[in-house]
């Protein structure tokens, strides 16, 4: 009798509750949920309570339906769930108002013939259904009084999910939940003060398995199989399949990544062949070769590097530094850099054409960011208290004065501005312990242990020294500023209370890349414009601030080491910033989680497993364009210094793809889906850097490079009838007699060498170009200097000339949007004119037949579209 019982209770109440906690379905198993808002009903909460009542009898007053969890149902014991679902007269009704694109014809246009030896990109392909996860349909903007025009079949799931929840974030956005002020309003602001926990959609199901219902779409588990994997890292991104579960903003990000990845993967070939000659012509390296001449390098004496700690020098000591340098610094470098110009032109043009691809086909033509600055940010409407008529719309809208505006705008630009200064002052702080310490390095060294060891001995000199620790400081003090800016910049840019979440972003944008691109790249423009150029010459040195004498370059170039700061820097935010990106949110969650893993996976429902899940943050995708923002100025601004960057970021990128991927599907509850029909500000702040990238480059290769000079030699100074190399190490080190280096500037006594006391050595080199001791313009530039630096600027001239009118030929010669696209577009515009005059002469006819004789004057569609669209505006907002 017992077990009669129990298996009835078994199977009457348990497996029914089983189920519908497993589940993305209200109670009834029909209604699906749209949305959930959690909160923990605090004893001292009665404020809380009745925002929340409030706010809940307004939502249901729109239209939302409602379904809560007790706390008691809940892993926790404390936090309630309230379920929200979106009617069918809800959706039509802010799907109007939204400007939705629904389907209302099949795609007729046939698709274009396949690809010559298609078949050799099967192993990368993935299966069609996760490809094209819906038929391809000719659509139009959504109109509820048209809706027997559409392709509708089931009302259910006419609209995704992400169309879905985008239409109740909104209404949620703009609900208000106080009866005495009307403009405490949205779900943000409930969220800031406490009287709700979390508020997101639920994925469909769990990411490892399918659902169990067979009406769940099981995307996610798609998702992750296909796209998430690390092992799928060599396949095709499924881009229409994370636009139809994440919408169009995070579709084109994966879609802009995806693209940037493969244009990286030529400049990285080109970049890897360019390296590689330079390792095949390792031999021909004459000027190296004479530095480790124990008869040319070896005899030439060197003047001290810094004062009284440094002694003199042998120039063969820089032998290995000499022979790395070479590996960078070839005739390639001025082909890699040249073509780096023309392929970053390439790059920003070919998005061009994958962007309106996209448009087209994610239907985003008629998307104008107008319609989506007509949605006032709640914030703005909360605290412009002001309102003026909106010529347009003829209504009453918030405005900010105008005085309000310049003084909010002129705090923030100082603030911006005290920051970039705080960081020169960093970077200037770095550059003094460079001086300071790299006379300390050349005394401890002079004796260390480490120049005995048989590899690693000769490269660990006090360049090499102060300039690794200097860039690792340097780095430490960027992460540490990028950590504080960022709270700032934000903050300040609430501050100025930006109209429109577009305005926003952009001024959000343009505050964090003016900071990050100082913070970033500061140092590198220390090293490949200023170190070694303002250096002086023996007996009359330049000092910083009277204290510190400037640094040189090693007679190998200042390339070698900016190629290590370079990698430093830029491999060190990669590796920093994967561990942030993937490692964090899984700890997090794991730490969440923890008291859940102890029950079965029956018990803990789905808006609990996603509650327990990281938020993704509205400036979430910011972030990670920042990321490859920056990356993308490391590759351009200064690769003719280090040819294997873009394969360097080729592989971040191939991991940052899956870990985003990763991030995304497992890790984040699912984002509010967006619009967006662009990457917005970053395309111009990507052209900007491009065109500066010529300019950098050019000045790398003339003035940090010593091509020019090397050049110059061969062709105009070079030793016998045949142009060659031999002879350039004696002829670009200047002479300097040792009796006129006035005494403070000396070693200290017992600082030198052995073998400097041995032998009676009565001159010194250096690195420049100027006239021997008892000549009569002695220590004065030679005309040689004159040659190399007209050379230089002549290379500069050339270089950009020949690199800008290359990239305005190639922008004009590639159309920004392909013929074919152009094409469907015309054919859809042309559909919708024809289809709509055919359906009103229809429904003309229709009337007419009905009315017989009796004709009434009939009403505009479009004025009742439009008289329902400002009733619904204003059954939201009151």
């Amino acid at each position: 009798m017992c077990i009669h019982i129990a298996h009835f209770l078994h199977t009457h109440f348990l497996i029914p509750k089983l189920k519908y906690k497993d589940s993305v379905y209200f109670r009834d198993g029909i209604r699906r949920i749209d949305f959930i808002l959690s909160y923990i009903d605090d004893k001292d909460g009665e404020k809380k309570q009745d925002r929340r009542k409030e706010f809940e009898a307004n939502l249901q007053k729109v239209g939302l339906e409602l379904e809560t969890e007790d706390k008691s149902e809940s892993e926790d014991g404390r936090t309630y769930f309230l379920k929200i679902h979106v009617p069918w007269e809800v959706l039509a009704t802010y799907a109007d108002v939204l400007k939705i694109k629904v389907p209302f014809k099949a795609n007729d246009i046939p698709d274009k013939k396949d690809v010559p030896l298609s078949w050799l990109c099967t192993p990368y392909r993935l299966p069609e259904h996760v490809m094209q996860p819906e038929p391809d349909y000719f659509t139009a903007t959504f109109d509820k009084s048209k809706t027997d025009f559409f392709l509708i079949e089931d009302k259910e799931t006419f609209f995704p999910p992400s169309t879905r929840n985008r239409i109740v974030y909104y209404i949620l956005s703009r609900c208000p939940y106080s009866k005495e002020d009307k403009d405490k309003k949205g779900i943000k602001r409930l969220l800031n003060n406490g009287t709700y926990a979390a508020a997101f959609p639920l994925h469909d199901c769990r990411y490892w398995t399918r659902s169990r219902d067979a009406n769940c779409e099981s995307e996610r588990y798609s998702l992750y199989k296909y796209w998430a994997r690390f092992s799928s890292f060599y396949k095709e991104q499924p881009l229409n399949l994370i636009r139809k579960y994440y919408g169009e903003k995070i579709g084109i990000y994966f879609a802009w990544l995806g693209f940037y990845t493969e244009m990286l993967s030529y400049a990285a070939v080109v970049g890897l062949l360019c390296f590689i000659y330079g390792v095949a012509t390792f031999d021909e390296n004459v000027w190296s070769k004479e530095i480790c001449n124990d008869t040319i390098g070896g005899q030439i004496v060197m003047c001290p590097l810094c004062d009284k700690k440094c002694g003199y020098w042998k120039l063969s000591t820089t032998c290995s530094s000499s022979w790395q340098s070479y590996l960078f610094d070839n005739t390639a470098t001025v082909f890699f850099a040249i073509f780096m110009g023309i392929w970053v032109t390439l790059f920003l043009e070919f998005w061009k054409r994958r962007q309106a691809r996209l448009e087209y086909e994610w239907d985003l033509v008629d998307f104008e960011e107008e319609q989506q600055q007509l949605q006032l940010r709640p914030e703005y409407e909360t605290k412009c208290t002001h309102r003026r008529l909106n010529r347009v719309t003829q209504e009453m809208e918030p405005y900010l004065p105008l005085t309000s505006k310049c003084a909010r705008s002129v705090l923030s630009g100082a603030t911006v501005l005290f920051w970039i200064s705080l960081i020169i002052a960093c970077i200037i702080g770095v550059i003094a312990y460079r001086l300071a310490v790299f006379a300390a390095f050349a005394s401890i060294m002079k004796d260390s242990p480490t120049n005995k060891l048989d590899v690693v001995g000769t490269l660990i000199t006090p360049q090499f020294a102060t300039s690794v620790t200097a860039s690792c400081i340097n780095f430490v003090i960027i992460m540490i500023l990028n950590f504080l800016y960022e709270r700032v910049a934000i903050k300040i840019t609430d501050m100025e209370v930006p109209k429109t979440h577009v305005e926003y972003e952009n001024k959000l944008t343009v505050k964090m890349f003016l900071f990050q691109f100082v913070n970033y790249y500061s140092s590198c423009f220390y090293v490949a414009f200023f170190k070694g150029k303002f250096v002086g010459y023996p007996g009359d040195y330049a000092y910083m601030f009277g204290k510190w004498r400037n640094e040189e370059c090693e007679p190998g170039g200042c390339l070698i080491e900016l190629t290590t700061q370079l990698v430093i820097v830029m491999v060190g935010k990669q590796v920093w910033g994967n561990i942030q990106e993937a490692l964090v949110p899984w700890l997090r969650n794991w730490w969440v989680s923890r008291s859940a893993r102890n029950h079965p996976e029956s018990l803990y429902s789905r808006w609990e497993q996603d509650h327990d899940l990281q938020t993704f943050s509205q400036l979430g995708l910011f972030y990670e364009y920042l990321e490859m923002v920056i990356q993308f100025g490391f590759i351009t601004l200064f690769v003719a210094s280090f040819p294997l960057a873009p394969l360097l970021a080729l592989m971040n990128n191939i991991l940052e793809v899956r870990v985003d991927a990763w991030k995304f599907t497992t890790q984040f509850r699912r984002p509010v889906a967006a619009k967006a029909h662009s990457i917005g500000a970053w395309d111009e702040i990507l052209n900007m850097i491009a065109v500066f990238s010529v300019v950098t480059n050019a000045f790398i290769v003339s003035f940090t490079s010593d091509m020019i000079p090397r050049l110059v030699y061969k062709y105009a100074y070079h030793l016998g009838t045949e142009s060659t190399m031999e002879g350039y190490i004696n002829n670009s080190l200047s002479i300097f007699n040792i009796s006129e280096i006035p005494v403070e500037n000396r070693p200290e006594e017992g600082e030198n060498p052995d073998w400097f006391y041995s032998s009676n050595i009565t001159t010194c080199r250096y690195r420049d170009y100027r006239y021997p001791p008892g000549h009569e313009k002695q220590y004065t530039h030679t005309m040689q200097f004159w040659h190399i630096l007209a050379a230089k600027l002549a290379f500069i001239i050339i270089m950009e000339h020949v690199v800008f009118v290359v990239k305005f030929f190639v922008a004009w010669l590639i159309p920004d949007v392909p013929s074919d696209v152009k094409a469907r577009t015309k054919r859809e515009h042309y559909l919708i004119q024809e289809y709509l005059h055919d359906y009103e002469l229809e429904k003309l006819k229709i009337q007419l037949s009905q009315n017989g004789p009796n004709i009434e004057p009939c009403t505009c569609p479009a004025t009742a579209a439009t008289s329902v669209k400002l009733e619904v505006f204003s059954d939201c907002l009151s």
